[in-house]
């Protein structure tokens, strides 16, 4: 199954299918049934962007066990799935700057495994939930854990613009039951835990979401870290690594005046 991309052409986003290093410019989303046009560039010549343009982004928070036992926000593994959202504006693409607040002492990174919803989803059943999955990308879930901590709800502290990294593409086919999902800050590896170790799995998920809201083409739902988080600093280099798929790079810097709180 191909991978697709979201590349910038003359400063203009179009999307792809990837073959090795060649991609297939298309019409339109691959997610809204995008056609190829005929034309064809070659990785190398190209700029990769966020391969999604999600109207929501649906994150789950403490998802795997060792998680929980570090989380500052947790005192005991959760019956249901602990949900909250990102804005659509925190999402940035491969090699794009995650900015540093100002308003925030501590910002961390989270690796995970993200689903990419591939058509309208709608009280669906567990045991059809695949049905409903366009395809698999990585996510950081960068949270200003002080402003989480201080707040008592998620919003502000996981909502900053450019919070949201993701890509670098997405993939189509994925053991997502035993996938590595891991994190390396300036080369040293932080987290490595597998999604067989999650405590609601992927079709659970999807399926409960479902009964709360509609999910539409294009929607991204991150299935939450394993254990290791810890925080960065401008002038860090953050890396996302699943297997399966590949590694998502950002670097942390400081924030312009009058940019991101």
């Amino acid at each position: 199954m191909p991978r697709y991309v979201r590349v910038a052409v003359e400063n203009q986003p179009v999307w792809g299918r990837l073959h090795h290093h060649t991609i297939e410019i298309l019409n339109r989303a691959p997610y809204a049934d995008g056609q190829p046009t005929g034309t064809t560039l070659a990785l190398e010549q190209t700029r990769l962007l966020a391969p999604v343009c999600p109207s929501k982004i649906i994150c789950v928070g403490l998802n795997y066990a060792l998680h929980v036992k570090e989380s500052q926000s947790a005192t005991h593994i959760p019956e249901q799935p602990v949900l909250f959202m990102k804005p659509p504006t925190a999402v940035i693409g491969p090699d794009d700057s995650i900015v540093y607040p100002p308003s925030s002492a501590r910002v961390d990174y989270e690796a995970e495994l993200a689903v990419v919803i591939g058509k309208t989803t709608r009280h669906v059943a567990e045991a059809d939930a695949e049905k409903y999955i366009f395809g698999y990308t990585c996510v950081n879930d960068v949270t200003a854990r002080d402003l989480q901590k201080k707040d008592g709800q998620w919003t502000r502290g996981k909502g900053f613009d450019t919070f949201c990294p993701v890509g670098p593409w997405i993939e189509t086919e994925l053991d997502y039951r035993n996938t590595t999902v891991e994190s390396y800050l300036n080369g040293a590896r932080k987290q490595s835990g597998n999604t067989a170790d999650m405590l609601f799995p992927v079709p659970f998920l999807v399926s409960y979401i479902s009964e709360i809201m509609t999910l539409l083409p294009g929607d991204v739902i991150s299935t939450g870290t394993p254990e290791g988080i810890a925080p960065m600093q401008p002038g860090d280099t953050i890396e996302i690594r699943v297997s399966g798929i590949g590694s998502l790079v950002n670097r942390v810097v400081t924030a312009k005046p009058g940019c991101c709180g």
